[in-house]
C-alpha cells in the first residue's frame, strides 16, 4: 500500500492498520487526505527533534584528554569472536556470557587478549560506575559535573542533574498539539474500553524489555486512547529504557516501539504461558494462573498457581497452588483491587483449561517456529491470547551447580539456575537500590524495572512474591543470575547484611557461605555415542553410596527401584526398637542420608523409593529383632505395605524422611508401595502421605504390580486412588501366578517369567495404564533380559529398569526393537 508495508487486522468488522515508524514520514506524504498528513506530519517532525542527544559520541572525545590508560586481559567468545561479559564464578573459575551466541562458558573455555582500555570507562566506551554517571552513579574528582556542564553549554545542551545524577536521557512530553491522526481513524472501532501498551515487555532478537514500557488499562474514548498512545511513546525513553539499551550495546535510534491497542478482557483468570521450558527449553509447557486481571502476575503482586505440562506424554506433571491474596479486576472503568480471602487458596485452572491452553500454545509456537512466552485471559469461559513473544532465555539443559549441606532458611520457585552467595540487602522501594554493591543478595518483595542497575551487580536474587512469569523471573533468567521468587517470607526472615548461599535450581536460601561441592576430575576418553530411545531405561539400585559410580558410568534415565530395606537392614537395630526407644528421629536421619546420596546423585531424573519390603527371617537376626514372628513361608507373609500398615509408626518414619528431602527441592521424588492386594491399602497409605505433609502434586505416587490381586484390580485402583505410576516385580508376580517358590530348588525349573499367564497379566495392565494415562515400568529380574525387554516395549511399556550392568545391553535392545517397529509401520502403509 504506498510503498509502504503495514500490519493489517481484521477483528469484528473492524480493520486495525500498524504504520512501522519507519514509514511514518512516507505515510504523511502520501495519505490524500491533507488536512490530517499536515497533521501527522508535526508528529513526525516532533518526533525527530526529540531524539535524544547522542551522549557518548560527542562526550567521549571531549574527555578523551585527561583519561588514563590501562592494560586489560579481555575475553572473547570462542565461536564468534565477541567480547564476553563477565557473569558469576562456579568451582573457582569465572563464567562469561557471549550476548551474540547466548552461551555462558568458564575462563578456560574462552580465549584471552591484553588490550589498551580506559581506566575509568568500560569496552563499550561507557563511564564506570562511581567515574561518570549512567542514569545513576557518583562523580570522581577526575570527570566531574563542572566539566560535563562545560562541554554540555558548547553544544547548547541543557543537563539535568538530581542528587547529583545526570538525568541527560528524561524526554518530557512527547507532543503537546491537539492531534487527530489519520492511524487512528483506522484503528479505534466504537467500543466502549482499551487496552493500550504492549503488556510492558517487547522483544528484540534475544534480549527482553520486560516491564520498560507503559502499559494502560480501562482506556475509554478516541481522546484518551491517543493520550495513553503519547505515553506508551514517551516509556520508551525513561532512565530504566535507556540504561537498558546503553547495557545490552542497542543503540536508541534504532529501537521502535509498535502500541497495540485491543479490546480489553476483563478476564475472570488470566496468566503467562511458557510454551516449552523457558531454561532447558524441553517440551513441558509451564503455566501460572491468577484470578482477574494479568497485571497482577506479570508485576509480581500476587504468587500464581504454578502448572506443568508434559507436552510429550499430553499429561498434567506438576501442580502448586498458591495462595492468592487479592486479584485486580474492572469496575466502573477502574482497574481495583478485590482481597481473595479463603477463594484465593482455590485451584485457578481446571485440567481442561490447562490442555485447551497447551493446545493454543502449540500452534502459536508452531507458526513462529520458536518456542513462545503466552499472556492469556479467560472471560466468560472463552480463552483470548492478547500476547506472544518468543521465549530468549533457554540455554538448553546445563550441569546444576551443587553446593554442601546447609541450614534452609527460605525455600520458593526456583525462576534461574546457579549458585549465588553474598551478603543480603533488603531493598523494599526503588530509593534504597543504591545501597546494593557488586556481588549482594538483592532480597525485595519484588523486583521492578527501575531495580534492574542494582539486579546486574547481585550474586542472587530473592523475592517474597512472583512465579517464573514474574519480573524478577525474567530478568534474572536474562542476565544470568540465580532467582529464588515466591518464599512469601524472605524480606522477614532473611536479615540485612547477613551472608546467604541461593541455589537457583532447588529454590532454597541456606544460612552461610556454602562451598561448592567439589567433583572428581573425569579423565577423557573415548565412548560410544548415548543411545536415545522413547523407552526410558532406568536402573535398579540397593546401596547409595554406589548411586553416584553407577549415575555416570550408566547415564540411566532414572532409578526404577530404590530399595530401601538394604539400608534398613544394615542399621544396628531393628526399625521398631528406634521407634520404641525413643529414637524415631535418629532412624529417620539414617534413611534420609542414605536416600539423599541416591536422589542426589540422580537428580533431576527421577527416582523411585519402594518402601520397607523385607520378609520377617531377615530381620531375626538384628537388635530387636528377635521377636520377628517365626513364619513357614516368609514371601507370603508380614511383609510389604500390609507390615507398614500395621507397623504405621515405621511408615510415617519412611514419608518423614522423604518430605525432608522435598523440603530441600528434591522433587525427582517417587514412592512406590510394595506387595499391594487391596485399593484400601492404597488409599491409607496415601491418606498417611498426605497426614504427613508430603506433596504429592509435587511427586509422583504409586504401586508395585506383583500380585495377580493387583494386576486384576489394576483399573479400580487407579479410579479410586489416583497414582502416578506402576511398576512390576516381575520375581514375585511370577512365583505368585505360577504357585513356585522362588527359593524352592525342588520346583525352581517350572518358574519362568515368560509364562503366558505372567504375559497376559501385564498386559493386561499396561492397556489399562495406558487407558488412564499411568506410567508403566518393570523393576524385576526379567527387565534385565534383553528378550523380555523386547517385548515389554512391544507391548508399550514407558521404562525399563535394569541392573547396573545390564542397563547398556537392555538399552541397545529397546532401540533395536523401537527402530524395528518403525519400519514395520512403514512398510505396512
Amino acid at each position: 500500500m504506498l510503498g509502504i508495508a503495514p500490519y493489517i487486522r481484521e477483528k469484528n468488522g473492524y480493520y486495525t492498520i500498524y504504520i512501522p515508524k519507519a514509514y511514518l514520514s512516507k505515510f504523511a506524504e502520501k495519505i490524500p487526505l491533507r488536512a490530517k498528513a499536515d497533521r501527522l506530519r508535526e508528529v513526525v517532525e516532533k518526533w525527530k527533534e526529540s531524539k535524544k542527544f547522542d551522549f557518548y559520541e560527542v562526550f567521549q572525545p571531549e574527555l578523551e584528554i585527561d583519561l588514563p590508560k590501562v592494560e586489560k586481559k579481555v575475553a572473547f567468545c570462542p565461536i564468534c569472536g565477541s567480547k564476553l561479559s563477565k557473569t558469576s564464578k562456579y568451582k573457582g573459575k569465572e563464567r562469561y556470557l557471549c550476548k551474540s551466541c547466548r552461551k555462558t562458558f568458564y575462563s578456560d573455555e574462552v580465549k584471552f587478549k591484553v588490550v589498551d582500555v580506559d581506566a575509568v570507562r568500560d569496552l563499550k566506551g561507557r563511564f564506570k560506575s562511581g567515574i561518570v554517571p549512567h542514569n545513576a552513579g557518583k562523580f570522581s574528582r577526575n570527570v566531574g559535573k563542572r566539566k560535563l556542564m562545560e562541554i554540555a553549554s558548547r553544544y547548547g545542551l541543557n543537563l539535568k542533574f538530581v542528587n547529583d545524577e545526570l538525568l541527560w536521557d528524561v524526554v518530557e512530553d512527547v507532543d503537546e498539539i491537539e492531534y487527530r491522526g489519520v492511524v487512528y481513524d483506522f484503528v479505534i472501532p466504537e467500543i466502549e474500553n482499551f487496552a493500550c501498551g504492549l503488556g510492558g515487555i517487547i522483544t528484540h532478537n534475544s534480549a527482553s524489555f520486560a516491564g520498560q514500557q507503559e502499559t494502560y488499562l480501562n482506556v475509554k474514548g478516541e481522546d484518551e486512547v491517543v493520550d495513553k498512545v503519547k505515553k506508551c511513546w514517551s516509556s520508551l525513553y525513561t532512565p530504566r529504557a535507556i540504561f537498558y539499551r546503553v547495557q545490552q550495546g542497542f543503540r536508541h535510534e534504532d529501537v521502535s516501539i509498535a502500541v497495540v491497542v485491543q479490546k480489553m478482557v476483563n478476564s475472570e483468570k488470566s496468566g503467562v504461558m511458557f510454551t516449552s521450558h523457558p531454561i532447558t527449553g524441553e517440551k513441558i509447557a509451564i503455566i501460572e494462573a491468577v484470578f482477574g486481571l494479568g497485571e497482577a502476575i506479570v508485576s509480581g503482586e500476587v504468587t500464581p498457581d504454578h502448572y506443568e505440562y508434559d507436552r510429550i506424554q499430553r499429561k498434567l506433571i506438576n501442580v502448586q497452588i498458591a495462595y492468592k491474596k487479592f486479584m485486580l479486576t474492572r469496575q466502573d472503568g477502574k482497574t481495583v483491587k478485590v482481597e481473595l480471602g479463603e477463594k484465593g487458596k482455590e485451584r485457578v485452572l481446571s485440567d481442561q483449561e490447562i490442555e485447551e491452553l497447551v493446545k493454543l500454545g502449540e500452534i502459536i509456537e508452531e507458526h513462529y517456529g520458536h518456542p513462545q512466552d503466552v499472556e492469556w485471559a479467560i472471560e466468560k469461559g472463552k480463552i483470548y491470547i492478547v500476547q506472544s513473544r518468543p521465549i530468549t532465555t533457554i540455554k538448553g539443559k546445563v550441569e546444576a551447580e551443587e553446593v554442601e549441606e546447609g541450614e534452609i532458611l527460605v525455600k520458593g520457585l526456583g525462576a534461574s539456575p546457579g549458585i549465588g552467595v553474598g551478603k543480603v540487602k533488603i531493598v523494599l522501594s526503588s530509593d534504597e537500590i543504591n545501597k546494593v554493591e557488586e556481588g549482594d543478595v538483592l532480597v525485595t518483595t519484588m523486583t521492578t524495572p527501575d531495580m534492574v542497575p542494582a539486579m546486574r551487580k547481585a550474586s542472587a536474587i530473592v523475592t517474597d512474591e512472583g512465579g517464573l512469569t514474574c519480573h524478577a523471573a525474567i530478568v534474572s533468567r536474562e542476565l544470568g543470575i540465580p532467582a529464588v521468587v515466591g518464599t512469601g517470607n524472605a524480606t522477614k526472615v532473611l536479615k540485612e547484611g547477613m551472608i546467604v548461599t541461593v541455589d537457583g535450581d532447588k529454590g532454597l536460601v541456606y544460612k552461610g557461605a556454602l562451598k561448592e561441592k567439589r567433583k572428581e576430575e573425569v579423565k577423557t576418553v573415548a565412548i560410544a555415542p548415548q543411545i536415545i530411545t522413547a523407552t526410558e531405561v532406568k536402573v535398579n539400585l540397593s546401596i547409595p553410596d554406589v548411586a553416584e559410580k553407577v549415575a555416570k558410568e550408566t547415564n540411566a534415565d532414572g532409578v526404577g527401584l530404590l530399595r530401601i530395606e538394604h539400608m534398613v537392614l544394615s542399621l544396628k537395630k531393628h526399625p521398631m526398637k528406634y521407634i520404641k526407644d525413643g529414637e524415631i528421629d535418629v532412624y529417620i536421619d539414617e534413611l534420609y542420608r542414605g536416600l539423599k546420596k541416591v536422589v542426589k546423585a540422580f537428580y533431576p531424573k527421577p527416582v523411585w523409593i519402594r518402601t520397607l519390603d523385607a520378609p520377617t527371617d531377615e530381620f531375626r537376626s538384628m537388635e530387636g529383632g528377635e521377636n520377628e514372628p517365626v513364619e513357614s513361608n516368609p514371601m507370603l507373609g508380614y511383609r510389604g505395605i500390609r507390615r507398614d500398615l500395621k507397623e504405621e509408626m515405621h511408615f510415617r518414619a519412611e514419608m518423614r524422611a522423604i518430605k525432608k528431602l522435598i523440603d530441600e527441592g528434591y522433587t525427582n521424588i517417587g514412592i512406590m508401595l510394595p506387595l499391594v492386594t487391596r485399593v484400601e491399602e492404597v488409599k491409607r497409605a496415601k491418606e498417611i502421605a498426605l497426614e504427613e505433609g508430603i506433596p504429592l502434586d509435587k511427586i509422583d505416587f504409586g504401586i508395585m504390580v506383583e500380585t495377580p490381586a493387583c494386576a486384576l484390580i489394576i483399573e479400580d485402583i487407579i479410579r479410586e486412588c489416583g497414582i502416578t505410576f506402576i511398576s512390576f516385580g516381575t520375581n514375585d508376580l511370577t512365583q505368585y501366578t505360577l504357585a513356585v517358590d522362588r527359593n524352592n530348588e525342588n520346583v525352581a525349573y517350572l518358574y519362568s517369567e515368560k509364562h503366558p499367564a505372567v504375559l497376559k497379566l501385564i498386559e493386561h495392565v499396561i492397556n489399562v495404564c495406558k487407558k488412564y494415562g499411568v506410567k508403566t515400568s518393570i523393576c524385576g529380574q526379567a527387565g534385565s533380559d534383553p528378550k523380555f525387554a523386547e517385548m515389554l516395549v512391544k507391548m508399550g511399556i514407558d521404562s525399563i529398569s535394569a541392573n547396573p550392568d545390564a542397563v547398556q545391553r537392555v538399552r541397545e535392545a529397546v532401540a533395536r526393537i523401537e527402530k524395528k517397529l518403525i519400519l514395520e509401520k512403514i512398510r505396512n502403509l
